[in-house]
């Protein structure tokens, strides 16, 4: 790669970072041509995309978007190094990664960037195994509602009570 292709690439990375929700730096050592294909693909699913790029490179690209120190230094960016960018739901590309790591156990996480904040590898970790966005709304709307399913159940207990009782008096009567 010549000097003007590695500006391009820095530049390019860069304007992807500033416009990411999420971002994560993971290990990808042992991982095959086949099943890194395989991930880019699932990855690809939730309008994501993970790129193979020197650390070097990934440095200046996250100087250049204004990416805190803390992802940058030298222990996070050695080794083999892949960056997942996520511009559309920042959790998805994190489970995605767990799960699959969990398949294949590769890739490792190292650090990251969700929604502005900063993440280590326990807490990438977490998020990976936390149910999906859908799922997580649906128990909090149950949790809200089973409140007043109770109340109603109560209610028409009552009501029936009422009708079994005048039903019992005109038979009598």
């Amino acid at each position: 790669m010549n000097k003007q292709d590695k500006i391009d690439l820095v530049v390019s990375l860069s304007s992807k970072l500033k416009k990411a929700k999420s971002l994560v730096l993971v290990n990808y050592v042992g991982l095959s041509v086949s099943s890194q294909q395989i991930l880019k693909g699932r990855l690809k699913e939730v309008n994501s995309n993970m790129v193979v790029v020197k650390n070097t490179l990934i440095k200046r690209a996250g100087i250049d978007a204004g990416i805190s120190k803390d992802v940058l230094t030298d222990e996070v960016l050695s080794g083999q190094t892949a960056i997942v960018i996520s511009e559309g739901d920042a959790i998805a590309p994190i489970q995605i990664i767990g799960k699959f790591a969990k398949e294949f156990s590769i890739p490792q996480f190292k650090v990251g960037i969700v929604e502005g904040s900063f993440q280590d590898k326990d807490s990438l970790t977490k998020l990976s195994n936390l149910p999906n966005k859908d799922i997580l709304l649906s128990q909090v709307l149950r949790s809200l509602m089973s409140p007043s399913y109770g109340l109603i159940g109560v209610l028409q207990g009552n009501l029936q009570k009422l009708i079994y009782v005048l039903k019992e008096v005109s038979t009598r009567g």
